[in-house]
């Protein structure tokens, strides 16, 4: 627990709660250090398997605290981005984010870089950059292409304008709606899917599938080997789960 944002610990799943309600949880830099701190303990907690970020019932995040920052507050980046998570490119647990309310800017941009959306149905989304001057910078403009491709995504970076959770789930960038302030909740629901995968099996799939996005040759791709999946071949639970299936019972996950 910090000022910025609390953290809970529910078995495998860590729960990351922004807590600045009086900024709409728009994210500083003193802020995007501590959460920078809570990654790198989820990263490192073996034990930890699957991470939901939100923001609380009413909003997710409302991006850079421009406020702070106009009145001289310390700005630059840090080493693993906005909300401690942007720059992050090595983290090969899951992570599903809950967005009930706005996500702007910054907070538009850590949610691209979770791995299952669910907005509530009053969510809305923007990169409102270019309306102040700026550019989405944390990963924005290229995670976004990437996801709905050029032509959908430049209507959304070239004008700050926002975007539904039903349009962003037409696009392709959210998984899930749920009822109004109901996200967490819903994401709850995906997390307990995940948890019932092995651990190790869900780092090599998250890592093989991001980095595969690098190598345009899907044959390249495929013959690739990927050192998250020699660990998962050599482990404990490469040899429960189908041993569990066999014998028509639950795996019991040792995550080594």
């Amino acid at each position: 627990m910090t000022e910025y944002c609390r953290v809970e610990r529910e078995g495998a799943l860590t729960i990351v709660t922004l807590t600045r309600p009086e900024r709409r949880n728009a994210l500083h830099y003193h802020a995007n250090e501590a959460l920078q701190e809570v990654w790198d303990d989820f990263a490192a907690d073996p034990k930890q398997h699957v991470a939901i970020l939100t923001g609380g019932p009413d909003f997710f995040c409302a991006g850079n605290d421009l406020k702070f920052q106009a009145e001289g507050g310390q700005v630059g980046g840090t080493r693993s981005g906005f909300a401690g998570l942007c720059y992050r490119f090595d983290l090969d647990k899951p992570i599903i984010a809950a967005v009930n309310g706005i996500a702007m800017g910054g907070g538009f941009e850590a949610v691209l870089n979770c791995d299952i959306v669910i907005a509530d149905e009053t969510a809305q989304f923007a990169l409102p950059e270019p309306t102040f001057g700026m550019t989405a910078l944390a990963g924005g403009v290229h995670r976004l292409i990437r996801t709905i491709g050029r032509q959908r995504a430049m209507g959304i970076l070239l004008t700050g304008r926002r975007v539904s959770a039903r349009e962003g789930q037409e696009l392709g960038f959210v998984t899930d709606i749920a009822p109004a302030h109901g996200a967490l909740e819903r994401a709850r629901v995906w997390a307990d899917q995940v948890l019932a995968c092995g651990p190790l099996a869900l780092q090599a799939t998250k890592h093989v599938a991001l980095q595969g996005l690098s190598t345009p040759d899907v044959g390249v791709a495929c013959r690739t080997e990927y050192w998250p999946v020699q660990v998962m071949k050599s482990s404990e639970d490469y040899i429960e789960g189908p041993r569990a299936f066999a014998e028509k019972r639950k795996p019991v996950w040792q995550g080594k």
